[in-house]
């Protein structure tokens, strides 16, 4: 019997601080608190968001950061996939990356490769927009296939835009003062578009994979910034109820923190409520080997109070869930 624990983790902007302020946790202070956070979960396969890069003088932008986290891990050394540049550099900020001891056998990503990116004329810019626009999505999709005791396991990353409003031109006092009603509603509902574009990419890519291989193995994990009610959510699910179609039964995507109890289902607190804004989606298939999910929040701080205080924590506002698999 082999067991398989697949995790999803968002870092939120894990990086190096080489001249923090008082109120800013250094490196080595948010490492002595996540380090034993990563060593908990116990991954074969660890999903990451908000994973940034770190350059040195005359080498490529990579995941030193991520490197010393992970050092004295069960992960260190392992294969570990990120999304990059053109250049094969990694972003600047805001990585997803995959962390296995599983062989790595193909990779890709994906932005408005599958899905155009919508037009629009804002409405409230200033000084006013002359013509319609692209909006396109700024983080792209990652697609990891593992080689799982000689099948594929395909492992998607997602991080969906935020439910922050989107900047419009000349709409803003500061990074989180609006100057006006209206133009913050616009921005809400420009963000609302990139988040669906993204999710009817993750949409797609799974039933192409589907379409390929009907029997495949498909985990999708990350930070969706939506709850399995609200529509990114339902649109990725595919869930019978809201096709209409039994015939679409074995595409549906399973969310595991359904086996968790409702009042512990929350991977972030935001002004004393709990949300479930990250999942371990998964095909039907793997619910045989599926053992259970555990989603580590005993800690977990409210992250509106970042800005009630202007002080930042040395953890994540996100927890981390991990789920069990046996394979015979």
């Amino acid at each position: 019997m082999v067991t398989l624990r697949i995790a999803t983790f968002n870092l939120e902007n894990f990086d190096e601080t080489p001249n923090p302020t008082p109120f800013e946790p250094t490196l080595a202070d948010r490492i002595a608190v996540m380090r034993p956070q990563i060593d908990r979960l116990r991954a074969d396969v660890l999903c990451l968001q908000e994973v940034n890069g770190q350059e040195r003088p005359g080498q490529p932008r990579s995941l030193l950061a991520l490197a010393e986290l992970l050092q004295g891990t069960a992960l260190a050394g392992r294969n570990v996939v990120s999304t990059e540049k053109a250049n094969g550099e990694v972003f600047d900020e805001r990585n997803l990356a995959v962390v296995t001891s599983l062989p790595v056998t193909a990779r890709a990503q994906l932005l408005n490769d599958l899905v155009a990116a919508p037009v629009y004329q804002v409405l409230t810019a200033n000084p006013p927009a002359l013509q319609p626009q692209s909006i396109g999505i700024e983080r792209p999709i990652l697609h990891v296939e593992l080689d799982l005791l000689g099948a594929p396991l395909h492992v998607i990353v997602v991080h969906l835009k935020s439910k922050l409003p989107t900047d419009i031109t000349g709409q803003k006092l500061d990074r989180f003062t609006w100057r006006d009603a209206g133009a913050a509603a616009e921005g809400s509902f420009l963000s609302d578009m990139k988040r669906m574009s993204q999710a009817v990419e993750v949409r797609r890519l799974v039933d192409q994979i589907l379409d390929q291989d009907p029997d495949a193995r498909i985990v999708v994990a990350g930070d969706f910034n939506s709850t399995t009610d609200e529509v990114p959510l339902v649109a990725i699910l595919g869930n019978v109820e809201d096709t209409g179609n039994g015939a679409l039964a074995g595409r549906v995507l399973v969310p595991l923190e359904n086996a968790i109890p409702e009042s512990a289902r929350y991977s972030l607190f935001h002004h004393g409520t709990g949300y479930m804004l990250d999942h371990l989606l998964v095909t039907r298939n793997l619910l045989a080997h599926y053992r259970g999910t555990e989603i580590h929040n005993e800690l977990l701080h409210d992250e509106s109070a970042d800005f009630a205080t202007d002080k930042k924590f040395p953890e994540s506002d996100h927890a981390p869930i991990v789920a069990t698999f046996e394979f015979a």
